[in-house]
């Protein structure tokens, strides 16, 4: 018997590429049902997240023609890693597993097919690995690698070039739901989560239309959640940087004793004005890096939900209600 299979996709401001990605996966979907690859009762799902657009206008009207599509609306903007959990969490419920990809299908659509038969074999995490980063610009590319070294040397388990292109099977998905920590971070909870797990590789194509919503303030403010969501070591590096400090007052302080029994002139002010600017840099930066661990944590103690479904588009063979 096939498995039932949803796509899920979020989706912020996309009326731009919206009714091809659409198209595009109507007619993929229809082959890999064709081909026995997957049952007739799966679904297409969108996830609007608080778009400013006709992006959830255009989902609604998909739902009415064509019932392979179903979607959500999430009540304001979350975020794409919550857009994802919600479209998970919501699929889940009906699928043997579910792919997240990217709306704008720059992540090739072809590799689903690998992902299934890897699915098949008992794999319940298959991950979308790109080739290369031909299509990046030379700070993309660049600043995108080192933040999967810095990721790996932090000590969190990252896939290299892996975005949230991924399958996940329903028991992984109720795995992850028992998760409910607020500031996700999903390349890095997934790995953490176990389960047979295996890769695909895919080439990346060129955005058709509209731009890109990953601006550099979003890649940093991610990589930031990511770090402090599942490491410590920039704390356990500020206590080696302190007794770093330690060291070298201890030399300072031995040095200025020498020259003043030995009656060296020391200037003074330039080593004063070096070493205090030196350490005030040294305590506000470590300030930065714990009032960040702190801020976490304050969220994390309040338990609000991730997300709101504001609306829902599920037929009513599926869910009981529309």
């Amino acid at each position: 018997m096939s498995s039932i299979l949803y796509l899920v996709l979020p989706c912020y401001n996309e009326e731009a590429v919206l009714p091809d990605t659409a198209a595009a996966l109507e007619r993929k979907y229809h082959t890999l049902m064709e081909q026995g690859k997957i049952s007739r009762e799966s679904k297409i799902m969108f996830v609007n997240d608080g778009s400013g657009d006709r992006t959830w206008s255009i989902i609604t009207e998909l739902f009415h023609k064509n019932p392979l599509f179903c979607g959500i609306s999430l009540s304001r903007n979350r975020g794409h890693q919550n857009a994802v959990l919600a479209g998970l969490m919501t699929a889940g419920k009906k699928a043997d597993a579910v792919i997240s990809l990217d709306a704008d299908l720059q992540q090739d659509m072809d590799a689903i097919d690998l992902m299934l038969e890897k699915f098949e074999h008992g794999c319940d995490v298959v991950y979308g690995v790109r080739n290369a980063r031909d299509t990046d610009s030379f700070i993309k590319k660049n600043t995108a690698l080192g933040f999967y070294k810095l990721m790996q040397f932090m000590g969190c388990e990252v896939i290299t070039n892996h975005a949230d292109y991924r399958l996940l099977s329903r028991r992984v998905i109720e795995s992850l739901s028992e998760y409910e920590e607020v500031n996700l971070f999903l390349r890095g909870l997934i790995p953490a989560i176990g389960y047979p797990s295996d890769i695909v590789y895919f080439d990346v194509r060129e955005r058709q239309a509209g731009e890109s919503k990953y601006t550099m303030k979003k890649m940093i403010s991610f990589a930031v959640d990511g770090i402090t969501s599942f490491s410590i070591k920039p704390l356990q590096m500020i206590t080696l940087l302190g007794f770093l400090m330690l060291f070298v007052s201890v030399i300072m302080v031995i040095t200025t004793v020498v020259d003043y029994y030995t009656g060296r002139t020391v200037p003074g002010w330039a080593s004063s004005y070096c070493s205090t600017w030196f350490i005030g840099s040294v305590q506000l930066l470590s300030l930065g890096i714990i009032g960040e661990y702190i801020g976490k944590i304050y969220m994390e103690t309040k338990h609000r939900p991730k997300y709101h479904i504001e609306s829902c588009l599920w037929r009513e063979k599926e869910e009981g209600k529309e």
